[in-house]
């Protein structure tokens, strides 16, 4: 398989992942109760947004230790949307069994990235 560096963050498997849970987790919380809306429905969007941002956002810097930094702020904006999503399911809003896996799969992502760049200090 060709892998190229990538020149944009938009070409990095990680952010394409993170970004397709964004989109999920926003058409999931619209059946969340209205009043939820300042609750745990925004709580909930600005972790997700927070994960591929800090990703595209370290992307952006120079040094292997700031890109590492904003890899471990979206890996803490992960674990985030993780206990958000089990109170949603536990409060009975929704079944989340499918943005948990997504949410598995860009978590394993964001590891093999950071063990990659620590590889290169």
């Amino acid at each position: 398989m060709d892998r190229r560096p990538a020149r944009l963050f938009t070409d990095l498997l990680v952010w394409q992942k993170a970004h397709h849970f964004v989109i999920s987790v926003y058409r999931r919380s619209e059946t969340f109760p209205k009043n939820e809306i300042y609750g745990l429905t925004s709580q909930l969007r600005r972790a997700a947004v927070s994960i591929p941002a800090n990703i595209a956002e370290g992307f952006g810097k120079k040094s292997i230790k700031d890109k590492m930094r904003y890899l471990n702020i979206s890996q803490g904006s992960l674990e985030e949307c993780r206990y958000y999503l089990i109170l949603a399911k536990d409060l009975g809003y929704c079944d989340t069994n499918m943005e948990m896996a997504v949410l598995e799969e860009v978590s394993k992502l964001l590891n093999a990235s950071r063990n990659s760049l620590s590889n290169r200090l």
